[in-house]
């Protein structure tokens, strides 16, 4: 039997179609006209003899079997590019200021970062948390080369969103109509902070502000404690802790965006490279 071999570039187009959410920004991203990058998809979908998308209103999304391939692709584009940075005489090199919200600081970076590091040595990182909002302020952009930040707008131009996450109800969440609800809350100007206390007003539900953190391990602790309870992206939420889209009385919080923003367009291997390797593992 003939064995077929998948090309990497084609694997490559789809991961990158998908996370910045059209063929025209795929092409950009991979210096690729959009013809170019529908072909690669093309010849993907005749070489397994599946279709990968389907149309959603003007959008090109993934249909079931891309569902299913998207998650090996990646896990494929990994290996390709572990191999060739194990075996690369040319050593990535530079520094990279990233900066990042403090729950995925605490939850879910360490070990991409712990990977990162292990396969790219020379390039230093400088890692700094804050809110959303304050990594965003303009006063603050020139300390970051890279930027990971929530979006509420899903759909936003001018920082697109690779990916989307479910918000949930985190803690103790046997709450009655009656109760008024104990709310552990980041400060103001957090995206979480101010999705909870909409949800709550549009469902006519009381709520109290109890204990207020910026810090994602002062806020567990507090939840452990059972002062109340808060909302965060379902990726970030510590095992130990409960979490729920929604329940009899809480309302369902809907979905945020996260994107990945770099601050100088220019070519910046050390930047890509961490870019690309956060984008391919967060998802």
């Amino acid at each position: 039997m003939l064995m077929k071999n998948i090309p990497t570039d084609a694997l490559r187009a789809l991961v990158t179609v998908v996370e910045v959410g059209g063929f025209a920004k795929a092409g950009e991203l991979l210096c690729l006209s959009q013809p170019a990058v529908s072909l690669q998809i093309k010849r993907l979908e005749e070489l397994l003899g599946k279709k990968l998308f389907k149309k959603q209103g003007q959008r090109q999304v993934l249909n079931h079997q891309g569902e299913i391939l998207l998650p090996l692709a990646k896990q494929f584009l990994q290996m390709n590019d572990a191999i060739l940075q194990k075996f690369s005489s040319e050593l990535l090199t530079g520094k990279v200021r990233l900066g990042i919200p403090s729950e995925f600081a605490a939850s879910i970076l360490p070990a991409i970062i712990g990977d990162f590091v292990s396969l790219y040595p020379d390039v230093s990182l400088e890692i700094k948390s804050e809110l959303s909002k304050q990594l965003m302020h303009i006063s603050n952009r020139e300390q970051f080369d890279l930027v990971l930040t929530l979006n509420e707008a899903l759909d936003q131009q001018e920082h697109p969103t690779f990916m989307q996450d479910d918000l949930v109800w985190v803690g103790d969440l046997n709450v009655s109509s009656d109760d008024v609800i104990a709310l552990v809350v980041a400060p103001e100007g957090c995206i979480y902070r101010k999705r909870a206390i909409n949800a709550l007003d549009n469902a006519g539900l009381k709520w109290r502000i109890v204990y207020t953190n910026a810090d994602l391990t002062g806020l567990t602790a507090a939840l452990k404690g059972g002062l109340g309870i808060t909302v965060l992206a379902k990726q970030t939420v510590p095992a130990e802790l409960n979490a729920q889209r929604n329940t009899a009385v809480l309302p369902n919080l809907g979905k945020i965006g996260i994107s990945l923003i770099k601050k100088n367009q220019q070519e910046d291997q050390a930047v890509d490279k961490l870019a690309e390797f956060i984008m391919l593992r967060l998802k």
